[in-house]
């Protein structure tokens, strides 16, 4: 039987088509190396445009089901079902027992604040909930919205910066939409667009943030949503100026299409910029994300996510299919740990000891040749000559960095750089930065400026 033959779509969209073929493989009757039809031939059986038939291909691809062989045409992948690699993977793949591991973005558990005590005092109040409270403990909310930066309808608590992200996400894109990002960007916002199916579009950015002029392009594009960090962005740790908010937002008010935003805040309370948000001005229009994780401990798996009350109705809604809520006694912890004055000490302790130790190792770089990129938050952006040689240098001397690639929407093209976080350097930071510095040359010509005004950023 031809391979044409054995294909029955009843759904005719990209997730359609991407669904009849997904179950075909796994169920074993298309086998591997068998090749599919060509996207004029199944458009023109279907009656549906090639762009569509394309979208379909495209997300088998990005799930390890099919490969392109370019004028063979396309075909069923060894393996079937084996996933595609990620960009996450690839940062993690290869990890050792660094003497000094700088590249896992994560806070320093010394800085963190002790919660023995408040949980035993929690411990004597505690009570027992049902299923049909709210989702939110109505005390914790009231809390939030006190110092909130968005005059946004309503506001949930989910597990975390990037489970407050992607439920944005699936509450307001879908399959083959485009989304705006910051290049470079996290990779695990990268790696969950492409599972979507979305269409990423990226932005560069100076030190103030997405540049205005290639935002502008990019919204022009009929993007349906933008995904931005307005401080401390990671990887560069470059924070939005009052000024470029105010840029962005009349860029989305004379805009064609309506452009949603969604914010991450995942670095909170440990970054001293202002909490600028896009919904100040629209407050209809964004959704933001603010993480505790990294200021008051990562095992509390803690965001707050504003944002328009069909939205946030939405995704409270969708929730109930999952976890239903993020644990109640999680959500008292963190109020009384928002209401404790030692923790409150604590937590802006950890925020200036992460500056200290940014301009320190900034200084003890300069020192050396090197340059770091103007930033705030726990991770720091280097430029390199050579991405590759550079994360070999380091880990003959038994230090371990992110790599620069995955941070960046395209493979190829982009400025070398590395992330460094710089959390852990509490100590011989002249000799880090040394070792840093060496790996980071020969003195690039070319490379990501985080200069406010600058535009030949990567």
């Amino acid at each position: 039987m031809e391979t044409n033959d054995r294909i029955q779509i009843d759904d005719p969209t990209p997730a359609g088509i991407a669904g009849a073929i997904a179950r075909l493989i796994t169920s074993g009757e298309l086998r591997a190396g068998d090749r599919l039809p060509t996207v004029r031939e199944l458009s023109s059986r279907l009656g549906v445009s090639p762009a569509t038939v394309s979208h379909g291909w495209r997300a088998l691809a990005q799930a390890g089901l099919v490969v392109s062989r370019g004028r063979s045409g396309t075909f069923v992948a060894d393996g079937g079902a084996r996933p595609a690699s990620s960009r996450t993977d690839s940062m993690t793949r290869g990890a050792s027992s660094a003497r000094l591991d700088l590249s896992l973005g994560t806070p320093d558990p010394a800085l963190l604040p002790e919660i023995g005590s408040i949980l035993s005092r929690l411990a004597l109040n505690a009570e027992t909930t049902d299923y049909h409270q709210a989702p939110v403990v109505p005390e914790l909310g009231r809390l939030l919205q006190a110092d909130w930066p968005t005059g946004s309808g309503a506001l949930t608590v989910v597990d975390g910066a990037m489970d407050a992200v992607a439920r944005s996400l699936q509450a307001v894109v879908r399959f083959g939409d485009r989304v705006i990002v910051e290049d470079p960007t996290f990779p695990h916002i990268l790696d969950y667009l492409e599972s979507i199916g979305a269409q990423i579009i990226p932005v560069r950015m100076d030190a103030e943030g997405v540049l205005p002029d290639e935002f502008a392009r990019a919204v022009a594009t009929g993007a349906t949503a933008a995904v931005l960090q307005p401080r401390a962005q990671n990887p560069t740790g470059a924070s939005m100026s009052t000024e470029r908010a105010e840029e962005l937002v009349a860029i989305l008010r004379r805009g064609e299409h309506r452009c949603m935003i969604i914010e991450d805040d995942h670095s909170g309370a440990v970054v001293p910029a202002e909490d600028i948000s896009l919904g100040r001005w629209l407050p209809d229009r964004v959704l933001h994300v603010r993480s505790y994780s990294k200021s008051h401990g990562p095992d509390l798996r803690i965001a707050a996510l504003s944002g328009p009350e069909e939205i946030i109705d939405r995704i409270v809604a969708t929730r109930v299919l999952g976890p239903g809520w993020t644990p109640r006694i999680l959500q008292r912890l963190l109020h009384e740990m928002l209401r404790d004055d030692t923790v409150t000490r604590t937590v802006d302790h950890a925020r200036e000891q992460y500056q200290v130790r940014r301009r320190a190792l900034a200084d003890a770089l300069r020192r050396h040749g090197a340059r770091l990129a103007k930033g705030q938050g726990l991770n720091a952006w280097l430029p390199v000559a050579d991405e590759r040689t550079a994360l070999i240098h380091l880990a003959a001397n038994g230090i371990r960095v992110a790599p620069g690639g995955p941070f960046f929407v395209a493979d190829r093209g982009h400025p070398e750089a590395v992330r460094v976080t710089i959390a852990p350097l509490s100590g011989g930071i002249d000799e880090v930065a040394a070792a840093l510095a060496l790996a980071a040359r020969p003195r690039q010509s070319e490379y990501f400026s985080l200069d406010p005004g600058s535009r030949n950023g990567g």
